[in-house]
């Protein structure tokens, strides 16, 4: 039976915990007041238009989850290439991921007029209002993640049986179908990314151009038929989206770091001498142990938020700063208990310095993402400044302040990243290093209760600001929502920040774990060949298994890892010569090197090393991963190019969508004469029927493309060749993520800058020019740059989920094109 920590059981608690906290925050939402009846009213279009749209995207994504289950089912019940829970591994990642965003989304329509009214009464029970019914989107996103991951390990730990597939299930493979429901979340979450991002945008730059651009008249103008398109947009791109993306975050990271814990502890057992069991079992649980401990504190700087009457921006900044730095500070208290009582005594100091590392990161890059798009700072002040002389130099300065925004993400990760590795151990061993990092991501994430609060209540505050004007709400009211709006704005680049430098850490875990993976891989299909040709093979034999790989005839399969035992041809390891069928080991060194001419003539030496003890550096050597290989340099062009080509489809979407929006409100402006008829009531129902076929149509093609690319590259390419695919699109998608996040955020914020009154203030040239600015910024900073980083770890996914495949044909398919280096 596996060894279970007692402290393991922090991780479901605290699960429940947020899940029961969320609970609670949802019944305080729904006791507030909702408002007049107008308000009720505006609101109830922007819930029925959600909840058309979630259900629409619903049936496309259950039929490509449909396609994606049966292909996993190919891989596992014919190909015997994976465990057979793949595939139901696979559907509880997404149904959980889809969960999270739909309650996260029902709370944000049922909180706009709620918090519209709260900011009649004061603009900090405005913000409490709206700032609480983020945190049920942040507390059942950790909640839900952490339970799922919770079940499936004691499931497959206690509860199955101990012969599973005809062998027994070891923590490696535990954790490698574990793994498998993040593909699960990765895939809803680029669906949920993708499609809402491309109606919100549509949505979005429809009711600008036309409404405040051609039209003359104020955002969120009842007269625009766009408007309730553009605020349910907010909800089902920023909100459904938003959570569904850092739900596959949460998980990834716990999961990534949970299968390189269990590779770790091979190599620290051989060198310390303790337990491999307990150490393993160790290793893996650490990281739910901290997540658990992590939710809890979370609750905690939730009620660290509060405001004053009449608070500037920068007041409420550090309303939402409190939270975060909060709970950032506890749970490093919490880190160290957690190291000291869970992990062994030879390592745990090592991890907390990396998990300090992970927080410490993740404080910076908000920090800076806050100082590169809020109206308070320099940059964006300076692209308003730029506005004064029309469009064409506020998209100029957008675009250059974007790609400066660069270097502080990049070097942040970067520094925490040889920090991490080094502080943990990497340098006596790699897989401890990797899991450091893996831990840093775990550490940055583990307040993400909170986090994702301020994220999730930026969308809320953006539609009580439309509620307000629609329904004619006094200035005073208006002002205080706008105020929560344009932190809103801050809080939401933040999170994407936040989001895309998390998502490199886990893509480098997760690349890690997909070396784990072609470990289990490889022993699979000695596991294959042992039971397809028993009869013919002598006990105790080594036979080939193609491409220097090879395996051992045993009478029961090895107690450790329920495979036979296999080998790669490696620079070092127990040499073997072969004979008639199979090797046989060269057991004296001396009388192997006085024969050596006689033995090469025959048959020349080959040194095994067991594929369960290889380390990284094995692997490395035998699938030939270095720069000077071509297949790994095309891999790492072909990953560069999914990123642009990725961008430029979703980028071409937003356009082909927001055409159509374009000519519709137009219309309706036309022939209703909205602007000039007082009775004239807008068509909003069928603005949002445009944007909601525009969606579901559009976001199809990027996500195949990115379930596909790996799966084709590692058929093609090998193992060396999807590790480039996922380097190109890790580094390359960190980066443009980034700039495009910061320059939409900044452009968004110098509008709403030179709205408050900087420049000539609404209605000005410079307002025009920003309006544009603007425009251009929205399928930047909430279509394609936050669905980079759900691109870059869904390709990781793939290739850890189809790494058997990929060992298993990869190099047949090379030896059929002649590219092989085998």
């Amino acid at each position: 039976m596996i060894y279970i920590p007692f402290w393991w059981w922090l991780a479901p608690i605290g699960a429940i915990a947020a899940l029961a906290a969320a609970y609670m925050f949802y019944r305080q939402l729904l006791a507030a007041s909702p408002g007049d009846e107008r308000m009720r009213e505006i609101a109830g279009y922007v819930r029925e238009g959600a909840f058309a749209y979630l259900k629409r995207q619903y049936v496309v994504v259950a039929l490509a989850f449909l396609f994606l289950v049966l292909l996993l089912a190919i891989q596992s019940f014919v190909l015997k290439q994976q465990h057979g829970l793949v595939p139901f591994a696979f559907l509880t990642g997404g149904f959980f991921s889809g969960l999270s965003g739909f309650i996260g989304m029902n709370t944000a329509t049922l909180a706009s007029n709620r918090t519209t009214q709260g900011a009649k009464e004061s603009l900090n029970r405005g913000l409490q209002v709206a700032f609480r019914a983020g945190a049920v989107m942040g507390l059942v996103v950790v909640g839900l993640g952490l339970l799922d991951i919770s079940l499936w390990f004691y499931l497959l730990a206690r509860i199955l049986p101990a012969t599973i597939d005809g062998f027994r299930m070891s923590l490696e493979q535990i954790t490698v179908v574990m793994l498998t429901f993040g593909m699960g979340a990765s895939t809803q979450a680029l669906f949920a990314r993708v499609g809402g991002g491309i109606f919100t945008k549509a949505a979005d730059v429809g009711a600008d151009l036309v409404g405040k651009v051609e039209a003359g008249i104020p955002e969120d103008d009842p007269r625009n038929p766009a408007v309730i398109a553009d605020n349910v947009g907010d909800n089902v791109g920023d909100v459904a989206g938003m959570g569904a993306d850092l739900y596959e975050s949460y998980c990834g990271s716990i999961l990534a770091t949970a299968a390189l814990g269990a590779a770790a502890a091979l190599g620290l057992a051989g060198a310390t001498g303790e337990d491999l069991a307990e150490a393993q079992s160790r290793l893996v649980v650490a990281p739910m142990i901290l997540a658990g401990i992590g939710i809890l504190l979370s609750i905690a700087g939730i009620y660290l938020v509060k405001t004053e009457e009449g608070a500037s921006q920068m007041n409420l900044l550090w309303a939402l700063r409190r939270g975060i730095y909060g709970s950032s500070a506890f749970i490093v208290v919490a880190a160290l208990a957690v190291c000291w009582l869970v992990l062994p005594a030879s390592v745990w100091f090592g991890v907390f310095l990396a998990i300090t590392v992970g927080l410490i990161v993740g404080v910076l890059i908000g920090y800076f993402t806050e100082y590169y798009t809020a109206a308070e700072f320099s940059p964006t002040k300076w692209i308003a400044d730029q506005s004064a002389t029309g469009p064409a130099t506020t998209i100029i300065a957008g675009v250059a302040q974007g790609m400066l925004s660069t270097w502080a993400a990049i070097s942040i990760v970067g520094v925490g990243t040889i920090v991490a590795y080094f502080v943990a151990g990497g340098a006596e061993n790699a897989a401890l290093g990797l899991y450091g990092v893996g831990f840093a991501a775990v550490g940055m994430l583990a307040t993400l209760g909170v986090t994702l609060a301020t994220d999730a209540y930026g969308p809320i505050a953006d539609n009580a600001g439309g509620n307000a004007e629609m329904t004619h709400q006094p200035p005073e009211v208006r002002q205080r929502t706008d105020a929560l709006d344009s932190l809103g704005n801050t809080t939401a680049a933040t999170g994407k920040g936040f989001a895309i430098g998390s998502a490199a850490l886990t893509a480098l875990a997760l690349l890690a774990a997909f070396v784990e993976e072609v470990r289990i891989g490889i022993q699979r299909e000695g596991q294959t060949f042992v039971e397809e040709r028993a009869a013919g093979l002598e006990e105790g034999g080594i036979y080939p298994l193609g491409f220097n790989k090879f395996v051992q005839v045993t009478a029961e399969p090895d107690e450790e890892t329920g495979f036979p035992p296999t080998f790669i041809a490696a620079s070092r390891g127990n040499p073997y010569v072969e004979s008639e069928g199979g090797l046989i080991r060269a057991t004296d060194a001396q009388i192997v090197e006085h024969y050596r001419p006689e033995i090469e003539a025959a048959a020349p030496i080959i040194n095994l090393v067991r594929v369960r003890e290889a380390t990284l550096a094995d692997f490395m050597g035998y699938y030939d991963v270095n720069l000077m290989n071509p297949k790994l340099l095309v891999g790492v062009f072909f990953g560069v190019l999914m990123v642009f080509v990725f961008c430029g489809l979703t980028m071409k979407a937003v356009g082909r969508a927001a055409g159509r929006m374009v000519e519709e409100v137009r219309r309706q402006f036309r022939e209703l004469n909205l602007l000039t008829d007082p009775d004239a009531k807008a068509d909003y129902a069928r603005c949002v029927s445009i944007a909601t076929a525009g969606a579901q149509k559009e976001m199809i093609v990027p996500a195949f493309l990115a379930v596909g690319a790996p799966l084709v590259t590692g058929l093609v390419l090998d193992v060396s060749g999807l590790m480039g695919l996922l380097a190109g699109a890790l580094t390359s998608g960190f980066a443009v993520a980034i700039f495009m996040a910061n320059s939409g955020g900044a452009w968004d914020n110098a509008k709403k800058y030179i709205e408050a009154g900087a420049m000539g203030g609404k209605g000005s040239e410079a307002h025009k020019a920003a309006v544009v600015g603007d425009t251009v910024g929205d399928p930047f900073k909430d279509t394609s740059g936050p669905s980079l980083n759900i691109l870059i770890k869904l390709m990781s996914m793939v290739a850890v989920v189809f790494a058997g495949v990929i060992v298993k044909y990869g190099p047949e398919i090379g030896a059929f094109l002649g590219i092989n280096n085998y």
